[in-house]
């Protein structure tokens, strides 16, 4: 009988070990988050030396 217990203790015991190096962690992705800059900004200069060189034709 002291034997049966033993290894039930043992089992019990080596059974609560093991369980928490079968699974992977779970890591979460990280977020990037990238800002745009607006198409607008790349043709306002143009159009001032546009403007610019109407105005100095004049």
């Amino acid at each position: 009988m002291k034997k049966l217990a033993l290894a039930a203790l043992f089992a019990v015991v080596g059974g609560a070990a093991m369980a928490g190096a079968l699974a992977d962690p779970i890591i979460e992705p990280e977020v990037i988050v990238e800002h745009s800059t607006s198409s607008a900004a790349g043709i306002i200069i143009p159009l001032l030396l546009l403007v610019a060189a109407v105005v100095a034709l004049r």
